[in-house]
């Protein structure tokens, strides 16, 4: 692929870019004049389609007032069905096995509750101790819960290396103690893809339950949840599929677990035509949709219907395509232009083993991105030394890329990350 053609230059750069199929996908973005955005793993960026049906939702509300729910361009009581029917190609997955509702935390808190049952030698739920924090909180929680303590019922698989997780170590864990696994799809500091169908086998194969963390994964990489038999998993939607900040979350129950109840009972997780019955007796949907809490959070869905329709028509395998060329193409820029610098690429060279953004480690890391954004490009950082870049395969161009390596370069060249302090800014 690239490594086997790279060359340094811009015009290198332009030429990927007018052979690029996804590059007229730019043009649906609100991307900032003379501004890199190079933090799509992060939040996503606003694109035409999903301001469009912000205001269509709103236009709803204006126009039919309460009647909104059954009437208009996108009615509302069924809009979560909707948007998990859109959502279900991305995870692999059917339409029924998909809900958008909730937050990434709040969707784990009602799978836990879920599905975490602790009987007899099992009790322990598995996770590792390189995944997010607000997973590790909620699983504290849900232990404390059931009335055991998270120091001993919690067990966190130790990286080799403190960048990656070895699938060997996570299945030498799954003890006979075990009865629940929660697992990241990619670890989002390296960007490692865990092997989720390898996982998901030797844990069944076990008798334990297995989860999926996807914040990191959906919108980057192709997925096959139901194929794998994956028996759960939870995502948020503001990252690689561009919904908004604090949009609605996602969430995938294998349909075999269909009229399991759920562990957070609420009216929206009722069948439809009982819902307005108001007995105080649930009567669960038979779908992904009985897992549903609470009332649907309207304008917060309502941008996810715009972004859908451009994942749609660009199709994962292309994005996924575009991604791992235009990554592996800026490591290869790293490794030319920066090689003197002291940076690390601490992700993993292997494309079937990286997800949708590349990780740097410097010990400045703090004060490079503080530089970086001066100059207009927009880094991540997350401590202690880590710098994520996430060329986004529907609005980064190649030519982007190329530039902000030069703007590295500039900045190491001339030392001038040293007028900033090297601690992390309030939100990193």
């Amino acid at each position: 692929m690239l490594s086997n053609f790279f060359q340094p230059t811009l015009d290198f750069a332009k030429q990927l870019d007018k052979e690029d199929n996804l590059s007229h996908f730019r043009e649906e973005f609100y991307l900032k004049p003379d501004s890199i955005y190079m933090d799509g793993n992060s939040l996503g960026l606003l694109s035409r389609r999903a301001e469009r049906t912000l205001l269509e939702s709103l236009a709803d509300w204006k126009e039919h007032g309460i009647d909104g729910w059954t009437q208009g361009n996108h009615p509302w009581f069924t809009l979560s069905e909707k948007l998990g029917e859109l959502s279900a190609p991305l995870i692999g997955a059917s339409p029924d096995e998909v809900i958008v509702t909730g937050s990434t935390t709040v969707n784990l808190h009602q799978l836990v509750a879920t599905f975490y049952k602790p009987e007899g030698a099992r009790t322990k739920i598995l996770a590792d101790e390189l995944t997010f924090p607000s997973d590790i909180y909620a699983l504290q929680s849900q232990i404390r819960i059931h009335g055991y303590d998270p120091d001993t019922h919690l067990i966190r698989v130790k990286s080799r290396d403190g960048r990656f997780l070895e699938e060997d170590d996570i299945i030498e864990a799954m003890a006979d103690d075990i009865a629940l696994i929660i697992l990241p799809t990619v670890l989002y500091r390296s960007g490692q893809i865990l092997d989720m169908k390898r996982l998901t086998e030797e844990a069944h194969r076990r008798g334990i339950l297995i989860g999926f963390d996807g914040c990191h994964s959906i919108g980057a990489i192709p997925h096959s949840f139901s194929e794998w038999d994956v028996d759960f998993a939870y995502w948020c939607n503001y990252k690689h599929l561009n919904g908004g900040p604090g949009g609605v979350g996602g969430l995938f129950v294998n349909r075999k677990h269909f009229g399991t109840n759920p562990g957070l009972a609420g009216w929206f997780g009722s069948r439809k035509d009982k819902q307005f019955d108001m007995e105080h007796t649930l009567t669960p949907a038979e779908s992904a949709g009985a897992y549903q809490i609470g009332t649907p959070h309207v304008l917060s869905l309502a941008p996810l219907l715009g972004s859908l329709e451009i994942f749609s028509e660009a199709g994962i395998a292309n994005i996924r395509q575009k991604s791992l060329q235009i990554n592996q193409y800026l490591m290869n820029l790293i490794e030319h232009e920066l090689a003197d610098y002291g940076f690390i690429i601490g992700s993993p060279r292997e494309d079937v083993r990286r997800g949708g953004h590349v990780s740097l480690e410097h010990e400045e890391a703090a004060r490079i991105c503080k530089a970086l954004k001066k100059s207009n490009v927009i880094p991540d950082f997350r401590a202690p030394n880590i710098i994520r870049l996430a060329p986004v395969a529907l609005y980064t161009s190649y030519t982007e890329v190329w530039e902000v390596i030069q703007i590295f370069k500039k900045i190491m060249a001339e030392e001038q990350y040293k007028i900033f302090h090297n601690e992390r800014e309030v939100v990193a």
